[in-house]
């Protein structure tokens, strides 16, 4: 949690060539209220934001990554209204910093295509392990890639281009992003929840 503090004014001031100090009981009783209220400030919104999260992570636990949700107009709507709240909290932030740089694991995805691979990968007689987005900002990176277990993977290099403090050219717009998940929005008005994954995946 972010704590912000004001410097104490000056607690003296001279007029009529007298030294006068001012009531130190009345300065500390202000700066303390104003240290309290910007506490509160800081604490509410980081409240707000782990609450968002967690109605968020929770609505697309069982959701198969967004199989599920495919067929469910009423659930994705909840879903994507929960985004929607973890936009406005994440507005005015940056999201394309290198924090952006890391192996992103999906959690939950409206994308047409990468939902039919993962419903279907039994017909080639395998099954969809982690679906991950590989970012390198510095580098100008974003692989996706789709794991076939034990060792099967299909993967797509693209470049990318930070274009402001939320936008990257290429596929997507980072609406939320902090130490634990990333809610992004694609050109096409797609929808991706992605978690860091444990591990960094490397071609």
């Amino acid at each position: 949690m972010a704590l912000s503090f004001l410097l104490p004014a000056s607690s003296t001031a001279v007029t009529s060539s007298k030294l006068r100090i001012s009531n130190p009981r009345k300065s500390n009783t202000s700066r303390t209220h104003q240290w309290r209220t910007s506490i509160i400030v800081c604490s509410t919104r980081t409240d707000e934001a782990t609450l968002a999260k967690n109605d968020l992570l929770e609505l697309i636990s069982d959701e198969e990554r967004g199989v599920k949700t495919h067929g469910d107009p009423s659930k994705q709507s909840k879903i994507i209204k929960a985004i929607d709240a973890m936009e406005v909290l994440g507005k005015g932030s940056v999201t394309t910093a290198p924090s952006l740089s890391a192996t992103w694991r999906m959690l939950w995805t409206t994308e047409k295509e990468q939902l039919f691979i993962i419903k279907n990968a039994h017909i080639f007689g395998t099954q969809t392990g982690d679906v991950l987005q590989v970012i390198d900002v510095e580098r100008g990176i974003l692989n996706n890639v789709i794991t076939f277990p034990p060792s099967g993977v299909f993967f797509v290099r693209s470049n990318i281009e930070v274009a402001s403090p939320q936008r990257v050219n290429f596929r997507f717009e980072s609406i939320y992003l902090d130490d634990e998940i990333r809610v992004a929005k694609d050109i096409r008005g797609d929808y991706l929840v992605v978690d860091r994954s444990p591990y960094s995946w490397r071609e």
